[in-house]
């Protein structure tokens, strides 16, 4: 799930919001992003939480990405905290399914 930030906050321009299925597939997907990122831009991305495995930010500055384990995400439900009110009644319909 990606929410734009921009205009809300100062912390980044967009939230993407993601899980993997076990604290190694988190970590896994973090570390590949991190990656990615390095090999397109050049600049590296920070990360923090990958030791854990539970829930993996990656910061490159302008996007934050959060990876969470399924129970984790459902625990802090960012969505809630950042998505317009509007934006997550849209995606919670029965043809639109949640994250």
């Amino acid at each position: 799930m990606t929410i734009d930030l921009r205009g809300r906050s100062a912390i980044a321009d967009h939230m993407v919001i993601a899980s993997g299925r076990s604290a190694r597939q988190v970590g896994a997907i973090a570390e590949h992003l991190a990656e990615k990122f390095k090999a397109d831009t050049g600049r590296s991305a920070r990360i923090e939480g990958k030791d854990a495995g539970d829930w993996v930010l990656v910061d490159t500055d302008d996007v934050i990405v959060h990876v969470f384990r399924p129970e984790v995400r459902d625990f802090y439900q960012l969505e809630k905290m950042w998505m317009p009110a509007d934006a997550l009644s849209r995606v919670r319909q029965p043809d639109h399914p949640a994250p």
